[in-house]
């Protein structure tokens, strides 16, 4: 590589690793598990276990009029929740299911825009969502961050220091990768917005004003 064309070369914003190291600083290093089975990790955002997401009476006395499952399904083998639509019709809760695996090869990117959309339609109407897997470390976690990149403008960092100051979190490395990757994605959206933006402001300042003539 010439001296000339090394800052042509495009860093990564973000690794694995680094968001490994937010998430496990305040315990030095050491990943924990949430001592409590949810907390409220963004403004009527929840994140929590499963057991939870099955008692309707404590999500109504939380306020909660959404709930996303991360972990959707019977199987209880592969850590699912078998909960739908029907289980929270009395409680008059909204539900969304996503049949994700808490395996470092499972693509869960493909669910980042639903799940915002699902979340934020929760918050924009007043309500407040529950978010949740098994243990509500990882799936449910992952989710919830994609939503705070996705529709609140935060870098993968900020949405990891975000949530990790309300709970602890453990995604699994593929989940980290995919938010990198994420973040690289919206990254390069934006600054070709602002330039798309710069571009139709000069070039409304540039045309000429026609002269009015006075008779």
């Amino acid at each position: 590589m010439s001296s000339l064309s090394w800052w042509k070369v495009s860093t990564p914003s973000c690794s694995p690793d680094e968001l490994s190291d937010i998430i496990t600083a305040p315990n030095g290093g050491y990943y924990t598990v949430p001592t409590d089975p949810y907390n409220e990790v963004f403004p009527n955002i929840y994140v929590g276990d499963g057991t939870t997401a099955l008692c309707t009476s404590l999500l109504r006395r939380l306020g909660i009029t959404h709930v996303l499952n991360a972990a959707w399904g019977k199987s209880r083998s592969l850590n699912l929740v078998n909960t739908n639509e029907s289980f929270y019709r009395d409680a008059g809760i909204e539900f969304m299911g996503i049949e994700a695996l808490d395996m470092s090869t499972f693509l869960l990117s493909p669910h980042f825009e639903a799940a915002a959309d699902f979340i934020d339609k929760a918050i924009i109407t007043g309500g407040k969502v529950y978010v949740h897997c098994r243990q509500g470390i990882s799936r449910s976690a992952t989710l919830v961050l994609a939503y705070l990149m996705i529709k609140r403008d935060f870098t993968v960092q900020e949405a990891v220091r975000t949530v990790r100051r309300e709970r602890d979190i453990i995604p699994n490395e593929g989940f980290l990768k995919q938010l990198c990757l994420l973040n690289e994605t919206l990254l390069l959206d934006r600054r070709l917005a602002k330039k798309s933006e710069s571009k139709m402001v000069r070039s409304a300042n540039s045309k000429p004003v026609n002269a009015i003539t006075v008779n």
